[in-house]
């Protein structure tokens, strides 16, 4: 359809040839395509949350869709994070920062933090939530180079990559090495959580997946990759990368794993033998120890349940590693379920209890209704004011009444 009208354009002026030829034809197709991948992703991360009702009731979330509000605590005053259902209902006209997902996290929306604020959906809450983690991303900051995303001063095109652990997002070039194809991993832990977990090191050099580890030490960016001397390391660590695979999938045949795309395990069954100590008393391949790495599907299986390190994962406050629950992968899969259970189109159930003749009569009646909603809140968008419930209400008791009109014209045509 838009290389119709393109060829159409071409044959009006002379040089319409040449500007179809510079500007990008995208077909009907490929908008719906893009729109539904859009709406596939919204799914899988807001999914999971409630829309309607605040999380608070539920305690400390383990998974869900949170929010910042720099309109109700701005950067100076006490960190604080909202629900989803909050952002809308309490928070709809305010400034806002995603925060994508964090886990064990209850709504603050309304307490002690925000000091003209009650929150409309649950206003019995306690001041404070003292087992919430905050970090700079409750003021919009991300990365150890403390800047916004998207950062309106930053021409470098880089993807923003989350750590497991402490859950901040990173420019992939502030990483310490090049991060791999996104295919190719599944988590990612930053430099300063691996310094602050130093047994995941022994995990590492046998499940990780292979990085490349050069830096440029002049590189203005405090730590810029040179991307373009990456290849030949590649190349040179090609054999490396083949032997690590096959180790990687040695270990996955051997050991029952838990992950799917489906269903994840809540809880893992502690096991008698350390593995973590066979690891630590093998001869391991040399890793730089001083990057972000980079972790397969799978990888959270392989960790050792032994009372010992169930111990040690408690006191450093990562126990979440041992639960595939946790994943980011796993709420989302979660939230596209539930939605797709959820999305049952209400006009094809209808429709499908009809005879022909009321299927046809719903139908016109359903298209009436979309044309001309649309074209009663084009005037709002085109006179940039806000449709309020009261213009919603008077637009279906005008359609009600026209409907009416209609019908009795049409008695004159009954029998």
């Amino acid at each position: 359809m838009a290389q119709g009208a393109a060829e159409s354009d071409a044959g009006l002026d002379g040089g319409g040839e040449e500007r179809g030829a510079e500007e990008p034809v995208v077909s009907l197709a490929e908008v719906l395509a893009e729109n539904e991948e859009l709406e596939k992703e919204a799914r899988a991360v807001l999914g999971g949350s409630d829309h309607e009702r605040c999380s608070y009731s539920q305690g400390a979330v383990k998974r869900q869709a949170l929010y910042a509000c720099s309109t109700c605590t701005p950067p100076g005053e006490e960190p604080a994070g909202i629900c989803l259902a909050c952002s809308y209902e309490c928070h709809g006209s305010h400034k806002l920062f995603e925060l994508y997902t964090k886990r064990n996290f209850r709504c603050d929306c309304g307490n002690s933090k925000f000091k003209n604020l009650q929150c409309k959906l649950f206003s019995e809450k306690t001041k404070v939530n003292p087992a919430n983690k905050y970090n700079d991303n409750f003021y919009g900051l991300y990365c150890v180079c403390k800047r916004p995303y998207p950062d309106p001063e930053d021409e470098i095109p880089d993807e923003m990559i989350q750590c497991i652990v402490c859950e901040d997002w990173f420019h992939g070039r502030h990483l310490g090495a090049v991060p791999p194809d996104s295919g190719d991993f599944h988590e990612m832990v930053c430099q300063a959580c691996m310094d602050r977990c130093p047994f995941l090191w022994a995990y590492a050099s046998e499940l990780t997946v292979p990085t490349v580890t050069k830096v440029t030490p002049a590189a203005e960016d405090g730590g810029l990759l040179n991307v373009e001397e990456t290849e030949e390391i590649k190349k040179e660590n090609g054999a490396d990368h083949q032997t690590r695979t096959g180790e990687e999938k040695i270990l996955q045949n051997n050991e029952p794993s838990t992950s799917s795309g489906s269903v994840c395990s809540e809880v893992k069954n502690e096991t008698s033998t350390c593995k973590l100590q066979e690891l630590q008393a093998k001869r391991h391949l040399h890793l730089q120890e001083n990057t972000a790495t980079f972790w397969p599907h799978t990888w959270r299986s392989k960790l050792c349940t032994c009372k010992e390190c169930m111990k040690m994962y408690s006191d450093l406050e990562v126990a979440f590693l041992t639960d595939e629950c946790d994943t980011v992968l796993a709420y989302e899969n979660k939230g596209t379920r539930d939605q797709e259970t959820d999305r049952r189109d209400p006009l094809m159930d209808t429709l499908s209890n009809m005879n022909r003749v009321q299927q046809v009569e719903l139908i016109c009646e359903y298209n009436d209704l979309k044309t001309e909603l649309k074209d009663y809140l084009k005037r709002f968008a085109d006179e940039g004011t806000v449709v309020k419930r009261e213009d919603i209400q008077q637009f279906f008791e005008e359609f009600q009444s026209r409907k009416r009109r209609r019908t009795d014209r049409m008695q004159y045509y009954c029998s």
